[in-house]
């Protein structure tokens, strides 16, 4: 016979599963909001806590200035940067689409310019002549500026939803800041898990999130300003584009922003251009490449402990499901699956 206590306990459990998937479905609209305003409070926790110590333990008052301090030095550059983005995407693909800037011509420059041996070793793979590859080409980077632009469009014409969830991220790290830390405590209590299980999954979520902030879009950052500046200096058209795309692709490791600087020095060679080509080329190599080698595992590597590889599958993984969030929540994910098999295997680190 069903204890009466036992079949009380399930139909809580029942309830109590069934409102948080409602309240999960409730928030889904607003989930990049939502999400941006945990990782930011994650991030300038540190910040806030020192302002408060300043400020003789005046929460509300901190975590006010860090907001600002967010606000001014975070978030209106950023926004500058793509206001700029979004113009030149466009203008951009306003010259390809009317032939001004002609992405085909080049590559025919290139490939005439290619060995004999490297036409034979084309014919061999099928492709007969330079026109055909050509217009395998021009197609192919007519469509990806063409989802550029349309995408570009996107933002400008959702507007309104853009300022919504803006204004729910503000609005939620400010309370998150100042409340974070009784909340936090809350949570930890749900989780029916023993203390030094809770402690080891909550520092190591802590850590991936502040490592992979921190330290993927310090090194984005970085490698996008450098590679952007030398394309302005070598007269690329476009440099605050490819240098955007540089730090995005600078996100993975292993692969990074030599896929497009290293093509357009190889060009810059091909068709006679050797000073260009050179110094970009070393450029790349030495200043852009070092900044991923010196930066990354200073920054990520050390607070993370997760093999490049798994880096690498985690955040393609998680940008494919979640877009640009899975830059974040794909590693986010991967560390979480190496600590709880750790701790299930009974090899996880020290609390420290």
């Amino acid at each position: 016979m069903t204890n009466p206590k036992q079949g009380q306990q399930r139909v809580f459990i029942g309830l109590l599963i069934l409102v948080s998937l409602a309240f999960v479905w409730l928030l889904l609209p607003f989930y990049g909001a939502i999400f941006w305003g945990v990782i930011l409070a994650l991030i300038f926790l540190p910040l806030h806590r020192w302002l408060m110590a300043k400020l003789n333990g005046r929460a509300t008052l901190s975590a006010l200035l860090t907001l600002l301090l967010v606000l001014f030095l975070v978030i209106m550059p950023l926004s500058g940067i793509a206001a700029s983005l979004i113009n030149e995407v466009i203008n951009l693909y306003q010259q390809i689409k009317s032939g001004d800037l002609n992405f085909g011509l080049y590559f025919e420059q290139a490939v005439a310019a290619l060995p004999p041996s490297a036409h034979r070793l084309l014919g061999m793979l099928g492709i007969d002549g330079i026109a055909e590859l050509q217009a395998k080409f021009s197609a192919l980077i007519t469509g990806a500026s063409q989802f550029l632009a349309t995408q570009a469009l996107n933002v400008g014409q959702n507007t309104v939803d853009f300022i919504i969830s803006f204004c729910i991220m503000l609005y939620l790290l400010f309370f998150l800041l100042r409340d974070g830390v009784a909340l936090s405590d809350r949570i930890r209590k749900a989780i029916p898990l023993d203390e030094h299980q809770k402690q080891h999954l909550l520092l190591k979520f802590t850590t991936v999130v502040r490592a992979t902030v921190k330290g993927n879009v310090a090194v984005a950052a970085v490698q996008g300003a450098l590679g952007g500046l030398i394309f302005w200096v070598l007269g690329v058209n476009g440099a605050l584009l490819w240098g955007v795309i540089m730090g995005f692709l600078s996100l993975l490791p292993a692969v990074g922003a030599a896929l497009i600087w290293a093509p357009v020095a190889i060009y810059f060679l091909l068709t006679g251009a050797y000073f260009d080509g050179i110094v970009l080329a070393l450029f790349g190599a030495l200043v852009i490449g070092m900044v991923d080698n010196v930066l990354r595992p200073i920054l990520v590597g050390k607070d993370t402990r997760l093999p490049d590889y798994m880096i690498l599958i985690s955040t393609l993984g998680g940008m494919t499901l979640f877009g640009i969030n899975g830059f974040v929540i794909g590693p986010l994910i991967a560390a979480l699956f190496v600590a709880a098999w750790d701790l299930f295997s009974g090899r996880e680190e020290e609390p420290r």
